[in-house]
């Protein structure tokens, strides 16, 4: 636990003042050891190593993966940071740029149910470009930092939002998770801290997330961009730049600062076994539970239902043209789920996102808000799949929550290390996947960072 002072609050007031509460926030990301962190977190630190890196190695080799290793290629000249499978280094923006478009372009990085949204994909590519500018960052430091971009980025994304009334991508308050990670690691002083955690606030793109959803771009989560912007953001303050006054001065709620050090929140992400839109998740496995439970063929599906919250049922149902509609679809994924028995790469990306059958399957799916459901978002994403039979009969999920759900369906580090192995293995090989994952286990023992680098290149490379 990290040994935190309570500042006194010269001012009076119950609790401590604003901007003391910025002061709590600058000290827990420069004065957190490894020593500090309980076992169990820097546990869950690695399984968020091994599954975030799991999901860059994956993603860049998706078409928007390509386009932005040849964006910072081109555009981003250089030689201190690695494009992740790629097989070049650019300059670290260029590098973070990429490899944060990377870690979400199959949208099956972790996320944390209150901030709609996903910090370890928005911390993992700065920390990276950060450590390889260090002449040495051993693996407990880099895993140090890390926590600190989680424990940072989740109270970050709870103030934007409780501040903010449109629903924005998690880029909005990722910036701020990876500009605290990489300050931590450059050493800044306090002020320089301060300037960088203010400046990736006030830079940070705040993408708004319905838009992206009623039309799927690219663009994804804005977690490329953010990341970016938090790389900038250090190396400006680092020369003297100014920020605004960050936004931990700015919590409705002064508990969510005070509790660093002392509430461990990356205990609270949930893992994705589907590369989908989390809020289609509970279908997907309602889906299968009625296939598994009643042994049900493709030809035998007139309709299914599904029951679900008003922000899945705003998830297409149409044919995708690409991998994002794919993504932000209700129907594609069910479909793609009963067909194939999973949602992973091989089905998100070209050529079977175009195929008939799944298509002709997907044609058959339809959404209805659920009030009861709609009450419990965003706390919990439920739904229920009703499957009518050609002959007239039909078959219920029952209320469905998406797999591996804090804090009872977590998966264990056997299930993690499987998909791990399922998503890593076409792009580097078997032999290597399984090198890489038995090393980052031990990372906190690493004495530089190289292994990642060093496991990371893709078979065609």
């Amino acid at each position: 636990m990290v040994p935190f002072i309570e500042p006194v609050n010269n001012a009076g007031e119950e609790g401590p003042a604003p901007a003391l509460l910025t002061e709590r926030a600058i000290r827990f990301i420069q004065e957190l050891t490894w020593e500090n962190i309980p076992p169990e977190v820097q546990h869950q630190s690695k399984r968020c190593l091994l599954d975030t890196i799991g999901a860059a190695i994956a993603g860049a080799q998706s078409p928007v993966g390509r386009i932005m290793a040849k964006i910072a290629r081109t555009q981003f000249p250089g030689n201190e940071a690695t494009v992740l499978i790629h097989g070049f280094r650019s300059s670290p923006s260029g590098a973070v740029l990429a490899n944060g478009f990377a870690g979400n372009a199959l949208d099956i990085d972790d996320g944390y149910r209150l901030v709609k949204g996903h910090p370890g994909a928005c911390v993992l590519p700065v920390i990276l470009a950060a450590a390889e500018q260090m002449s040495l960052c051993t693996g407990s430091e880099f895993l140090t930092a890390f926590v600190v971009g989680y424990e940072i980025g989740i109270r970050a994304g709870r103030i934007r939002h409780a501040r903010y009334s449109t629903y924005h991508s998690s880029g909005s308050w990722g910036a701020l998770a990876g500009a605290a990670a990489a300050a931590r690691l450059f050493g800044l002083d306090a002020c320089q801290l301060r300037h960088a955690i203010g400046t990736a606030e006030y830079h940070a793109p705040i993408g708004p997330m319905m838009k992206g959803i009623a039309t799927p771009s690219m663009g994804k989560d804005s977690i490329g961009w953010g990341s970016m912007v938090a790389m900038l953001s250090v190396l400006m303050a680092k020369e003297g730049f100014t920020g605004i006054e960050p936004l931990f001065s700015d919590t409705p709620e002064p508990a969510w600062i005070k509790s660093l050090g002392h509430e461990w929140e990356i205990l609270n992400l949930y893992f994705k076994p589907y590369a989908a839109c989390r809020w289609a998740q509970p279908a997907v496995d309602g889906v299968l539970k009625v296939k598994r439970e009643h042994d049900l063929s493709p030809l035998s599906i007139r309709s299914i239902r599904i029951l679900t919250f008003n922000a899945a049922c705003a998830l297409s149902t149409r044919p995708p043209a690409n991998t994002e509609e794919a993504q932000y679809n209700i129907a594609f994924p069910v479909a793609a789920a009963f067909l194939d028995g999973e949602v992973g790469p091989s089905q998100v990306l070209p050529p079977r996102i175009f195929d008939k059958t799944l298509l002709d399957l997907a044609s058959k799916v339809t959404t209805e808000v659920d009030e009861r459901f709609e009450a419990a978002f965003p706390s919990k994403t439920y739904a229920e799949v009703i499957v009518e039979t050609q002959g007239g009969d039909f078959f219920l999920s029952g209320r469905m929550e998406p797999r591996w759900e804090p804090p009872d369906t977590l998966p264990a580090d056997s299930e993690l290390e499987e998909k791990f192995l399922w998503l890593v293995g076409p792009v580097i090989g078997e032999e290597k996947a399984q090198d890489l994952m038995e090393r980052i286990w031990s990372a906190d023992r690493w004495r530089t960072i190289d292994p990642i680098f060093d496991g990371c290149l893709a078979i065609d490379s």
